[in-house]
């Protein structure tokens, strides 16, 4: 019998279950700061972007986001952005 995997959340934390989207305004953790952003694009394969390999796939996305101070582009799992 093969074994499960518990497919994790696409939620933005804090036991908030909404979905992510495009234009999503949200926050996460950076260097002992909160940065601010807006969701860019959901990825969901292996991709390049925000300056290096991005290991995505369907059952683990990870979300680009622009920093609204920096403008800069990160790529973060959803656990780890939080919707304002």
């Amino acid at each position: 019998m093969a074994k499960q995997t518990k497919k994790a959340p696409e939620t933005s934390g804090r036991g908030n279950d909404r979905r992510l989207t495009q234009g999503d305004e949200v926050t996460w953790n950076s260097h002992d700061s909160t940065t601010e952003g807006t969701v860019e694009q959901k990825i969901t394969r292996p991709t390049e972007a925000a300056g290096r390999t991005v290991d995505a796939s369907p059952e683990d996305p990870q979300y680009e986001v622009r920093s609204d101070r920096s403008a800069r582009s990160a790529v973060h799992k959803p656990s780890a952005l939080r919707k304002k």
